[in-house]
């Protein structure tokens, strides 16, 4: 299967994976700063944006899709959906995987009574069950979701909204979402032994902070970042400040 990636920049390789619903390009402010420094590589994770879907979105197929993509070592930058993915990639590949940068991810997006960090189930799937029917306007709820409790959350949302479809229509998001519902990646936090930066908004509804705060606590060698003004998307609401400290992650482990 190939994969739409869009490189630009030379250096140390460092792959980026979107949330749920967009695609690489999402990151293309913050990848056109790192492009001073890195070989930046924006994928779009299979059935979003221009690559094709999957008829089951296995989150362990997905991390060997990447792995065999990119066969050199890289860094690893996932948000969201795309940060469960890292995790499964570091933990299956960990040659390859010369860190991570989890950012407003978690092992698990569905909350239930040994997993306080999460939404309820019931959110996710009146998404699942409003993506036929109302395909643009659930994006777009979606979106804005992402970006409750911000500062210049008007913005940042419309500047998202424009990227929404710049890939084109993308033609594989229940997989995806199915995933979100069952996925618990809490085991392979023993296995990830690269250095990991974690980035969370402190006003995230979608992957609370405690998520990210547990893993800074099981993973082997992590370090957590919160930004207290921040919701799910802090690269996009607080775009300097995230780029200053994945920079430096990144370099550190170049």
């Amino acid at each position: 299967m190939n994969l739409f990636v869009e490189t630009q920049g030379q250096g140390p390789d460092v792959v980026m994976l979107h949330g749920w619903g967009l695609h690489g390009g999402v990151f293309a402010r913050v990848a056109e700063q790192l492009a001073t420094r890195f070989c930046v590589h924006l994928v779009d994770l299979p059935g979003h944006g221009a690559s094709p879907a999957l008829q089951r979105f296995d989150a362990d197929a997905v991390a060997d899709l990447l792995a065999a993509h990119f066969p050199l070592p890289a860094q690893v930058v996932g948000w969201s959906l795309g940060g469960l993915i890292a995790q499964h990639w570091a933990a299956r590949h960990p040659a390859q995987v010369k860190s991570l940068a989890l950012v407003a991810t978690s092992p698990r997006f569905v909350r239930d009574k040994t997993w306080p960090h999460a939404q309820e189930r019931k959110s996710i799937e009146a998404v699942a069950q409003s993506l036929d029917g109302a395909f643009e306007q659930t994006l777009e709820r979606f979106l804005a979701l992402q970006m409750m409790g911000a500062p210049a959350a008007r913005d940042t949302l419309k500047a998202l909204r424009g990227e929404l479809f710049s890939h084109g229509r993308p033609q594989g998001l229940l997989p995806a979402l199915e995933l979100l519902l069952e996925a618990d990646a809490r085991a392979l936090a023993g296995r990830i032994q690269c250095p990991t930066a974690l980035f969370y908004g402190a006003r995230d509804a979608i992957t609370p902070i405690g998520a990210g705060r547990w893993l800074a606590e099981s993973l082997p060698d992590a370090v957590l970042y919160e930004f207290p003004q921040a919701s799910h998307a802090p690269f996009l609401s607080h775009e300097q400040d995230f780029v200053r400290a994945l920079a430096e992650h990144l370099e550190t482990q170049a």
